[in-house]
């Protein structure tokens, strides 16, 4: 369980400093989907810390196919005080929670581009009849807010290097079964700009880049995280293209404390934002020379197979402008080198335990 690692408790006590405002969630109820996946997990993990560090809690929703995978990774048996399982499957989603919701975080979807390619259909589906559904209770019960976590992946393929703005976009070629990732968030934030327009639901759209830690799955096939786990039980790093391809790497809780710093932001203009860290846009091939270098093993290049091909993403620069977020205030903690670092350290710890 990451709550055994003493340096995650301190990198999530870190974050909780930089937003005293998330005491206004205080006796409000949220609802996570996504809750055991790398994004929503974060999420559930800080509000975990700031329920233990205070005494007027946060209540949560807690969404996801598997309550026992839930049990299993924080740690307490659902429902529990303050918290409620709710069992839904974002690609056939069905019923209303318990509780009545004040503010909804929607990460439940598919990003493994190995299971992208093995379930496009249910790809889509997670980001647009999944967000349907949490739209509806959102309008329902008139939540102060919705987050949807889309993806840098809706930009689709641009030839400049700088970082993307939020208003920049290249083509996506819709007719591959890998774009049903890219054209669902689409979809996805096509329908949260047309909820607030007809029905008044306040929905903010979030474009992570490359997010990254130990909350990741150890089936993730995505490199940051492939690649770390390989690194902590020693395992060379292979590299499977030059490494060129520009991304906007982040420790997944600086995401999660953007995403809740989105939540609560009365200052919001815009309802796009993209999740980056500057200090951290570097290439997959830096991204590897971090992650060798903090672990002690060695990096190798190989040709990939014909079906990992058509699993890469096809973005060279998915490098992100984060101006709109800085703007509410956010900056990141973890600088590429230090994230990778508590990542490997992190996972090495609860190994242990």
């Amino acid at each position: 369980m990451l709550r055994d690692s003493r340096q995650w408790i301190e990198d999530i006590d870190r974050v909780l400093l930089q937003f005293p405002e998330i005491k206004l969630l205080s006796g409000k109820t949220v609802l996570v989907s996504g809750a055991t996946g790398l994004i929503g997990s974060a999420i559930v993990e800080v509000f975990l810390r700031f329920n233990e560090k205070h005494k007027e809690k946060i209540k949560m929703v807690i969404a996801g196919r598997s309550k026992e995978k839930i049990e299993g990774q924080i740690g307490i048996l659902l429902p529990a005080k303050e918290i409620e399982f709710w069992k839904f499957d974002a690609s056939d989603p069905f019923g209303t929670p318990d509780m009545k919701v004040d503010y909804i975080v929607h990460a439940a979807s598919n990003a493994d581009p190995r299971k992208i390619m093995e379930e496009p259909v249910e790809t889509i589906l997670d980001n647009v009849i999944g967000l349907k559904h949490l739209l509806e209770i959102a309008k329902k019960d008139k939540a102060e807010r919705l987050v949807y976590v889309s993806s840098s992946e809706v930009y689709g393929i641009i030839t400049e290097s700088k970082p993307l703005k939020v208003d920049r976009y290249g083509m996506i070629n819709h007719l591959e079964p890998r774009s049903s990732y890219a054209v669902g968030k689409k979809a996805g934030e096509s329908l949260c700009v047309a909820y607030a327009k007809e029905y008044g639901v306040d929905s903010i759209i979030v474009r992570p880049g490359h997010i990254y830690g130990p909350t990741a799955s150890p089936k993730d096939s995505r490199v940051s995280s492939a690649w770390v786990f390989d690194a902590v039980s020693g395992k060379d790093i292979v590299m499977k293209s030059s490494g060129e391809q520009r991304r906007s790497y982040c420790y997944c809780l600086d995401c999660a404390s953007a995403i809740i710093k989105i939540l609560l932001s009365t200052d919001v203009e815009e309802n796009v934002f993209n999740i980056s860290n500057p200090a951290s846009i570097i290439t997959i091939r830096q991204m590897a020379e971090i992650i060798t270098r903090e672990a002690e093993v060695t990096l190798r290049i190989d040709e990939p197979s014909q079906l990992e091909k058509k699993q890469f993403n096809p973005m060279l620069n998915s490098s992100l402008d984060s101006t709109e977020l800085e703007k509410i205030g956010w900056r990141g903690l973890f600088d590429a080198e230090e994230g990778i670092e508590h990542t490997i350290a992190i996972l090495k710890e609860i190994a242990n335990v």
